[in-house]
């Protein structure tokens, strides 16, 4: 008789998060649902994953809308999806076995049947896996690519990142700093992210946005003007670029937080004449159009990673159930770095 320990039973169902009715304006929990789905073995070409940690990200919220856009919408009554990374628990795929660990996008959910096709392995002795759906996944290449090549930056140049307590901006004012800016400056909804800023991240400036108007504060803390706006919030935050840019200045059009809740149309910036006379370029960002950069990326962040010269946060919810409270938090800028939700 064979010593060989049994494989753990599978539970017959999963938990996932459904879209139930589209939001209006800001969302609330009643727009959502916890089901249960049926699980069983994977087909064939497929894995059973069981998720350790999945991801809630501010473009979600444009998947909740009925409209075109570069994503498609989430469906009303099935399950959303997002980054996820987990540890594989069945397997009817080449190349993968049990015990592996892989990021995939079938998230908000505790167990996905994912296509080989739609995962990858990831080495957890690199780094904590949560770290794969933060600064060494998507949101870390965001912020590479964009400020890097969607940006063209410059060593000397003098940076601007709004939303820079997120996950993204925290990462953008960094890569800045290490590849040779001249000043750094972020804007953030707190003290206490301001502090972070600064002290954590290496900022050589940073201001609350709601002390006063984001124009003036910009002023002051770039007197001698931007050469690259990295935007993440829209609205008032880009018309005050707009002001501050030099001549030359470029935008990188990552998000637009402020508006992403709006019913009612708001205000681009009064400013829009000032493209003109600067000669600025304004930008937008998909992480999609930058595949071929993630090795180059991946090596290069892991290093400062593990030298200390880059830092990341993490905002962690635990379990299932609460993935809707870390997206809704998430959306009201609560988190402070990568809002992600952990499954024990």
């Amino acid at each position: 008789m064979s010593d060989a320990p049994s494989a753990p039973a599978l539970p017959a169902a999963a938990r996932a998060w459904h879209l139930v009715r589209r939001p209006e304006g800001w969302p609330v929990p009643e727009d959502f649902a916890l089901r249960e789905i049926p699980l069983s073995a994977p087909a064939e070409g497929s894995v059973l994953v069981r998720n350790l940690h999945f991801s809630v990200d501010p473009y979600m919220r444009g998947r909740m809308n009925d409209a075109k856009s570069y994503v498609p919408p989430y469906r009303l009554d099935q399950p959303m999806d997002g980054g996820a990374v987990g540890e594989v628990v069945a397997s009817a795929a080449e190349g993968f076995a049990v015990g592996d660990t892989v990021l995939h996008p079938l998230g908000w959910r505790d167990y996905a049947e994912v296509p080989a096709a739609q995962a990858t392995k990831v080495d957890p002795s690199l780094a904590p896996l949560s770290a794969y759906l933060g600064v060494l996944g998507m949101v870390g290449l965001t912020a590479y690519a964009g400020l890097l090549e969607v940006g063209s930056f410059k060593p000397g140049d003098t940076v601007f990142v709004s939303g820079a307590a997120g996950a993204v901006g925290s990462q953008v004012g960094q890569i800045a700093r290490l590849e040779g800016a001249a000043r750094v400056i972020g804007s953030a909804g707190s003290a206490e992210k301001v502090r972070q800023l600064t002290e954590e991240y290496g900022f050589d400036a940073a201001f609350n946005y709601k002390d006063g108007p984001v124009a003036e504060q910009l002023k002051k803390a770039a007197p001698e003007g931007i050469d690259l706006y990295f935007d993440n919030v829209g609205g008032e935050h880009l018309e005050a670029a707009l002001s501050s840019f030099n001549v030359f200045g470029r935008a990188v059009i990552c998000g637009m937080i402020s508006v992403y809740n709006a019913t009612e149309p708001t205000p681009a910036p009064r400013n829009l004449t000032q493209i003109i006379g600067k000669r600025l370029r304004l930008q937008g960002l998909l992480v999609s159009d930058h595949k071929a950069l993630q090795p180059q990326f991946v090596q290069e962040v892991s290093a400062w990673i593990r030298s200390g010269e880059l830092t990341y946060r993490e905002q962690v919810y635990q379990g299932v159930e609460n993935g809707v409270e870390a997206f809704l938090g998430m959306l009201r800028g609560e988190n402070s770095g990568k809002a992600l939700v952990t499954l024990d």
